[in-house]
């Protein structure tokens, strides 16, 4: 994005064709990442929410694609629908409805957003994960994010849930980072450890949660990695992640990681594998991803996602009342 200066002009579409050819472009400055959304209109956006809803949470939930039916089981909801709220952008895919939802969730105050921001919808990464910081702002200290994926890893099955305890970040491999720009320390440091970014403690409650729901042959553990999106990945590219150690594959999330652990949030992710990786030639087209599929897996396994977060949301409030 550039500098607003940088695209006035005072005779209107008529002269953008002139003013593109007398343009003197060296002078073009543009906006770091990070400036996007300085921390005072973060707090303007936050400061909306807290006080339209009388609210402030402590649990964030990111819904994925086809899993917006988290932010249904909310009670004594009050909804925010993007488009109305101050600076916020707008979600643009299939499957995400493009609101917020505050309210309460097995006792716990939570805000869920049924849909998220991608890179591949023009978003500047900062821009994606921007609601992160928002969460932190009216209170959240906990982000739960989900996600549907592919499943690289031989042993997962369509349907499965892996709870992410690590990432590959291949879009900061590129140089793109969420972070990328002068850093205010009012949300964090200027260089975060992402070491222990997935809360440990967290992922072993989920794993005795699915026990309990008799679930366990469906729940791994493993790494995911995001790339930018909006193809689906070719086979060679899919046999290099997976000789780089990664399990499953998508196009969101690690951002939102990268931003909660930024500011000091514990993190809570999974992925539903919607569709297992092709990693070998073949003719047949059934082998190759599609929407249609990701959203019609994420909508047959829903409920087990639902009870698996709203479990887990009553183990962290039930910790702390």
């Amino acid at each position: 994005m550039c500098n607003t200066d940088c695209c006035s002009n005072p005779k209107g579409k008529a002269g953008t064709k002139a003013a593109l050819n007398t343009t003197n472009w060296s002078d073009i400055i543009p906006t770091p990442p990070s400036l996007l959304y300085p921390y005072e209109v973060i707090e303007e956006i936050a400061d909306f929410i807290t006080k339209g809803s009388g609210m402030r949470p402590r649990i964030g939930i990111i819904c994925g694609s086809g899993l917006g039916s988290l932010a249904d089981m909310i009670q004594d909801p009050k909804i925010f629908e993007y488009e109305k709220i101050p600076n916020f952008p707008v979600s643009t895919v299939e499957g995400h409805a493009g609101r917020l939802v505050v309210g309460t969730l097995e006792g716990a105050t939570v805000m869920a957003m049924q849909g998220r921001f991608h890179f591949y919808e023009g978003y500047p990464l900062a821009k994606c994960s921007m609601p992160v910081r928002v969460m932190k702002l009216c209170g959240v200290e906990y982000l739960f994010a989900t996600n549907a994926a592919g499943g690289i890893n031989p042993r997962f099955q369509v349907g499965d849930i892996m709870l992410m305890h690590d990432h590959v970040n291949m879009l900061g491999f590129a140089g793109n980072s969420p972070l990328q720009g002068p850093n205010d320390p009012r949300f964090g440091p200027r260089f975060p450890a992402l070491v222990n970014s997935y809360n440990k403690d967290l992922i072993n409650k989920a794993i005795e949660i699915g026990k309990a729901m008799g679930i366990e042959s469906n729940i791994h553990v493993g790494v995911y990695s995001c790339l930018g999106g909006p193809n689906y990945e070719t086979i060679a590219e899919l046999k290099a992640l997976r000789m780089m150690g990664v399990d499953a594959v998508g196009m969101s999330t690690v951002h939102e990681v990268i931003t909660a652990r930024h500011c000091d949030m514990k993190v809570f992710a999974f992925s539903l594998i919607t569709n297992k990786c092709a990693t070998e030639y073949s003719d047949k087209k059934d082998e190759e991803a599609n929407h249609d599929e990701v959203m019609a897996v994420a909508k047959n396994r829903q409920k087990a996602c639902c009870e698996l977060v709203s479990r887990l949301i009553r183990e962290i409030h039930m910790a702390s009342a």
